[in-house]
């Protein structure tokens, strides 16, 4: 697995220590707020999540990344790319998401690492096209996606729960033109 450095992150692998807070992330009802139906996530699902995240790096050869602060070593959150099995009509697609601890919020952060996250995407696997998919009201995500030259492509819902979503595209010729 790669390891990514911006000014103020490292984006890195998953360790055991990194359940904790990643546990605490995902049990922050207004973290959680527009994730799938809203509902936070116990410290066994976070540990499921965890797992599933360093599987898919082994599988697939790209995933999410350990988001932490260079100057503290604190585990912001993840930043990265996944197949959004959830939303079967966009398959096969790879997305780039990310979900910080609400007091990394309103830092630039998430732009941060996404925009390490995208250059990967693009550069390592070698993707020739990566979406985002936000919920609909979740404004926070649409201004990252904008940020990042990903543009609006269509809304629809998500089968399992009816959640309204909003799916954002960017081709590679359109990340090298950004």
């Amino acid at each position: 697995m790669a390891t990514l450095e911006t000014g103020r992150l490292i984006l890195r692998c998953w360790r055991d220590d990194d359940l904790d807070a990643l546990a605490a992330v995902n049990a922050d009802p207004e973290v959680m707020r527009y994730i799938m139906d809203g509902s936070v996530r116990t410290r066994d699902e976070s540990a499921e999540a965890l797992a599933k995240m360093r599987r898919d790096w082994r599988e697939q050869g790209f995933g999410l990344f350990a988001v932490e602060l260079r100057d503290s070593g604190e585990l912001a959150g993840w930043a990265g790319l996944a197949v959004p099995a959830f939303l079967p009509e966009v398959l096969p697609a790879v997305e780039i998401g990310w979900r910080l601890a609400r007091r990394f919020w309103g830092h630039g952060y998430a732009t941060e690492a996404a925009t390490a996250a995208l250059r990967f995407g693009f550069a390592d696997p070698g993707l020739d096209r990566i979406i985002s998919i936000r919920h609909e009201n979740n404004l926070r995500s649409a201004r990252v996606m904008e940020k990042l030259g990903i543009g609006y492509a269509f809304s629809t819902t998500v089968p399992s729960n009816q959640q309204p979503v909003a799916v954002h595209a960017i081709t590679r010729h359109q990340y090298e033109s950004h």
